[in-house]
């Protein structure tokens, strides 16, 4: 066995997890450590694990025959694919220890920035070391880093809310906003809220389009009411209608308020169509250019990291003004013909408009008949004078063709996850 005798836990989330042929079947995202009724530290009894599908699953710890921050290996490639459930005497050591405000032998206050785990000669793994940053008191410089024996530290096993959010979202940070969404379902409400609460606006505004309309709805509540406008300003303007649909009119006013008007405008012009047509779920900032413009500026405008892969795919043309409503509207250029053609052309000359664009009354069904039928990523809207006034794109149609709660990982069928495999019947 590869692995080495003391493993500091933090720096396995996002650890790959990758079964005897070498082949990946998911990621580290916490440990889990049973409580003894004596002083001796907790035992370690497993991982736990993201699959496909945005299940977590239990990965005993006697099945694991590497541990390294290049990947954990599994000595079997069956794996029970039930779904992890926490027992009442076990603990989440990342989840619920990081950021965990304790008190070190002699009186020092600190905050829980890591935890080792050991292996004993007999294979018993057991968290043995807790890496404390000191409270010092002062702004203007960070407290000392101890690592302190389990059994000097003062608090790790009080339940309550004595934690800050900073390690914790350390070791979220480089996660995409999906399994950030995901990691944020698994910690209870009031955790969830807080830290949610603590990443900047953009990011929680990404992490928020990502989770089921209930959470989404839950934490923007827990804000205080600027905050919740200044978020809904960073989210595309479609998803930030989406979730105004949710709250009662009158909060949505207050929100639309507090909002810049230039960012609350096209909200509150998606909020006035019908649910379920391309009105409703279509996003009203495409990327648009005139007919004079040149290849090379379409190119470097489908470039601008901001864009998610689909609103990039097309580039839509339009008279003038070039925000929506636009002036008429005249083609669209996929991004693979941009790519195939010179830098000078103009996009007057290579435009396609041999496909009806969408109105916004078009309902879902139809929509994504078409865009199945002429294979398109994305699909013009407009209005009855040919005005572009947005664009629905393939992840749109999927969000709203999906069941209306299938960001809830609770909601996944246990069916789901047995085509990757067989199921082990052994629970550790």
């Amino acid at each position: 066995m590869s692995t080495p005798n003391r493993v500091y836990l933090a720096r396995l989330a996002g650890v790959a997890v990758f079964d005897p042929n070498g082949d990946q079947v998911g990621r580290v995202r916490d440990a889990v450590a049973r409580m003894r009724a004596t002083q001796r530290p907790p035992e370690v009894v497993g991982l736990v694990a993201e699959m496909p599908m945005r299940r977590r699953i239990f990965l005993s710890i006697n099945r694991i025959t590497s541990i390294d921050p290049d990947g954990v290996v599994l000595g079997s490639g069956t794996l029970n694919l039930r779904r992890f459930e926490k027992r009442p005497n076990e603990l989440l050591v990342l989840q619920e220890l990081l950021d965990r405000r304790v008190q070190v032998e002699g009186g020092r206050a600190g905050s829980v920035v890591d935890v080792a785990m050991e292996c004993s000669r007999g294979g018993e793994w057991t968290l043995s070391r807790v890496a404390v940053r000191e409270h010092t008191g002062r702004l203007t410089r960070r407290g000392h880093l101890h690592q302190v024996e389990w059994d000097r530290v003062h608090g790790l096993g009080a339940v309550g809310d004595n934690r800050g959010t900073a390690n914790l979202l350390a070791v979220l940070e480089d996660m995409r906003p999906a399994d950030l969404a995901n990691a944020l379902q698994d910690l209870p409400d009031a955790r969830r809220n807080e830290v949610a609460a603590a990443l900047d606006d953009e990011r929680l505004a990404d992490v928020l389009s990502e989770l089921p309309e209930h959470d989404q709805v839950e934490i923007l509540a827990a804000l205080d009411r600027q905050r919740a406008a200044d978020v809904l300003e960073e989210m595309e303007p479609d998803d930030a209608a989406d979730l105004l649909n949710e709250l009662p009119p009158p909060e949505q006013d207050v929100l639309l308020d507090l909002m810049e008007p230039d960012e609350a405008d096209p909200v509150r012009q998606l909020l006035r169509y019908a649910s379920g047509t391309a009105g409703s779920v279509m996003t009203s900032e495409p990327v648009i250019l005139p007919p004079d413009a040149t290849v090379a500026e379409a190119l470097a405008r489908i470039r601008e990291p901001q864009l998610s892969p689909a609103v990039a795919a097309q580039v839509f043309v339009t008279r003038a003004p070039l925000t929506t409503p636009t002036g008429r509207y005249l083609g669209m250029v996929h991004f693979q013909r941009l790519l195939r053609e010179p830098p000078a052309d103009l996009l007057g000359g290579i435009v396609v408009n041999d496909i009806d664009p969408l109105r916004t009354s078009t309902p879902l069904p139809e929509i994504t008949r078409r865009m199945a039928t002429y294979d398109m990523v994305s699909m013009p809207v407009v209005d009855r004078n040919n005005r572009l006034v947005g664009a629905v794109t393939v992840d749109d149609v999927l969000d709203h063709s999906l069941p209306r709660d299938w960001r809830d990982r609770d909601a996944v069928s246990p069916s789901s996850a047995t085509d990757d495999g067989p199921l082990d019947g052994d629970d550790e």
